[in-house]
């Protein structure tokens, strides 16, 4: 079976962390983007045709990418695709997934032999076996498979599709609605038949239709044109839709048990290779409950916190409960609790940045404090 895979950047804003860069080049987890774990779960299901859809700030998307080859995926017609930018329409306002297949509507005709097409979003992360999900789609033959997750919906935060299943029939759907406890969440990914989508996508755009949940999935649905199922992935998946829950998801992999199902559970998660020397961890450093990366040198004390590659904490500077990305400089007795910092940031001596559990401190990529 011959399958298509389709990638979306995301353009949800988390504010200054997606300034200047898309969702899907968001560092995470020390040493990834969180485009690898749609990459991933794509190549080890052998899906090698894929296309990647974004609309702006797409180049540092481009460069962690490169040629594919970490992937095992090839940057070339036929294999990897980047498909940016698509057209915008009169308005020049995003309209919708819809919207941005039809202006990929080349790629998705290219080549007569796939058959079906897997969807997957940037911003909700897993580790998952898309063969399976692939093997249930068929089995059911339904028009569209709906990946859920439970334990999301809880009445507060707001989900794109949510869907009440019974006896593993859909009975209703929400869309953009903080849904009850009692429904699952989409974690936005679709398999469909491909040339039924093809021909979905042509006939919502006629009708001035351009959502993929509202309109096609939830629309089809009520008006009894499309038939649904859904696939409850048992794992973890990190929803990484605000700051807060890309905070707290970053902490998060310091358990071991986290680090294992996002990482390993299926398959690997792969990265671009960016080899470093080894930390090295000073006579006056104290790590505990951390996840470090690689090239960090270290002579301060840091807790509950995830380092990415080549961060510096100078001696008697204390950190806890942080993200620092790559390339920081933590200065001589300076404080941090409670903070996400961007990538090349700079920390003066002495300086403190003391945020909360809830509404951690963002510091700007580049910037000096």
């Amino acid at each position: 079976m011959n399958v298509m895979g389709i990638i979306f950047t995301n353009d949800a804003s988390l504010g200054e962390l997606t300034d200047k860069r898309t969702m899907a080049s968001l560092p995470f987890g020390g040493r990834y983007r969180q485009v690898d774990f749609a990459l991933s779960n794509l190549s080890c299901a052998g899906i090698r045709h894929v296309g990647i859809i974004s609309r702006h700030n797409y180049q540092s998307l481009m460069n962690h990418i490169g040629d594919g080859e970490e992937w095992g995926l090839e940057l070339e017609e036929g294999g990897l695709e980047f498909l940016t930018p698509y057209a915008q329409s009169v308005t020049h306002t995003y309209r919708g997934k819809l919207e941005s297949l039809a202006s990929a509507m080349d790629f998705l005709e290219y080549g007569a032999d796939d058959e079906m097409v897997v969807m997957i979003d940037s911003a909700v992360l897993s580790n998952i076996d898309l063969n399976d999900v692939l093997n249930k789609h068929i089995a059911s033959g339904k028009d569209v498979t709906v990946v859920t997750k439970n334990g999301v919906c809880n009445g507060e935060k707001v989900i794109d599709l949510a869907l009440k299943v019974e006896n593993g029939e859909v009975t209703d759907m929400m869309v953009d609605f903080a849904a009850p406890e009692d429904y699952v969440a989409s974690m936005d990914i679709f398999v469909l038949n491909k040339q039924w989508l093809i021909q979905q996508v042509k006939e919502m755009i006629a009708r001035d239709k351009f959502h993929m949940d509202r309109d096609l999935v939830m629309g089809g649905w009520q008006r009894g044109k499309v038939s649904v199922n859904t696939y409850p992935f048992k794992g973890i998946a990190m929803f990484n839709e605000s700051v807060g829950e890309y905070y707290q998801n970053s902490l998060s992999l310091i358990r071991k048990e986290v680090r294992d199902d996002l990482f390993h559970f299926n398959h690997t998660v792969y990265t671009k290779v960016r080899d470093r020397v080894p930390t090295y961890y000073g006579d006056t450093s104290e790590i505990g409950d951390c996840l470090v990366a690689d090239g960090c040198f270290l002579e301060g004390k840091v807790a509950d916190s995830v380092l990415f590659r080549e961060v510096t904490i100078c001696k008697d500077a204390e950190v806890s409960s942080c993200v620092i990305m790559n390339d920081a400089v933590i200065g001589e007795g300076a404080e941090l609790k409670y903070a996400i910092l961007d990538k090349n940031v700079t920390v003066t001596p002495g300086a403190k940045l003391i945020g909360t559990k809830h509404s951690p401190i963002i510091v700007k990529r580049g910037e000096t404090v």
